[in-house]
């Protein structure tokens, strides 16, 4: 409870967060990322001035239209065997981890309206088929030195995206829990609002509360489209209470079909804003609410001012 009243998302405000980052640099500005990766950005002056507009974009959504956001560093692949494929030792992870969060830090000093920054954290392996290839002992250990570098930075939390495994969640848990930072899960779901191994989302968020003793602050869903969380993933199963937020996708495609397509499907921004508009209507303890693969600044900004225009 302590880390939940330090956190002012979970103060029964609507927050917002981006949109997806990865896919509005390579669709809408043609940036080339290695393995999905945004984090070398950092090491460039021109990387560093496109994410430094990037997020820019949505502090200006949030100060036009008040509300508080929730922003994720550019770090959802910047972790150990992600940084091997990409020429980052672990020296060279730590200061990229530390350089994103000043980035974040520095834009949310100067807003006028509140910026949680969140040090985000990607699975270790692929985010749509990694049903788990570690124990929850090994991913403690994995995360660990992430978490650390994200900790010693100064993030407000971490946040652990796009994951697709009860143990993989567990062991971040448990890491964040050794150094008192408080962390966010969020879990993907297929078109039937299940995990990826077929796990219902409520049995795989009481499941790490089962085995962390509840240590997480929240949980989230993302990089699924409203419409997949309108069955089964958000039924009333007591454990759904504690899914806070949704980062959705703009397109209703699977995750198979995402990953083999050529062409961006940027859905409808304006459906969008109405679609999660209508989930915080419906739930409201569901109110950190954002984009992921196919969204940028458009969706998001559709979401406030629906939320605005329905006072």
């Amino acid at each position: 409870m302590g880390q939940e009243q330090a956190l002012p998302q979970l103060g029964g405000e609507v927050f917002l967060t981006d949109g997806g980052l990865e896919t509005d640099l390579i669709f809408h500005h043609g940036v080339d990322l290695p393995s999905f990766a945004s984090f070398p950005l950092h090491d460039d002056p021109d990387g560093l001035a496109l994410l430094r507009d990037y997020f820019a974009d949505y502090v200006r959504i949030g100060e036009e239209h008040g509300f508080g956001l929730v922003l994720e560093t550019a770090t959802w692949r910047a972790n150990r065997d992600w940084g091997d494929l990409l020429g980052y030792d672990a020296v060279a992870l730590r200061d990229v981890n530390r350089s994103a969060v000043e980035l974040v830090a520095g834009l949310g000093a100067a807003a006028d309206t509140t910026v949680v920054v969140s040090g985000c954290l990607g699975p270790r392996g692929d985010a749509y088929t990694d049903l788990g290839s570690m124990s929850d002992v090994e991913a403690e250990e994995y995360h660990q030195p992430q978490i650390d570098a994200l900790a010693d930075a100064g993030v407000d939390l971490v946040g652990a995206y796009t994951l697709t495994n009860v143990d993989e969640a567990v062991g971040i848990v448990r890491a964040a829990g050794n150094r008192r930072v408080p962390v966010a899960v969020s879990f993907t779901v297929e078109t039937d609002g299940r995990l990826p191994d077929s796990t219902a989302l409520g049995d795989a968020v009481a499941e790490v509360d089962r085995r962390t003793g509840a240590a997480a602050a929240y949980f989230l869903v993302n990089c699924a489209h409203p419409d997949h969380l309108s069955g089964p993933a958000l039924d009333p199963a007591p454990a759904i209470a504690r899914v806070r937020g949704v980062r959705a996708n703009a397109s209703r495609q699977s995750h198979a079909e995402l990953d083999e397509s050529t062409e961006l499907d940027d859905g409808d921004p304006g459906e969008f804003g109405e679609l999660l508009a209508q989930l915080h209507g419906q739930r409201g303890t569901v109110s950190i609410l954002g984009g992921c693969c196919g969204t940028d600044r458009r969706h998001v900004e559709q979401v406030a001012r629906t939320l605005r225009g329905s006072g």
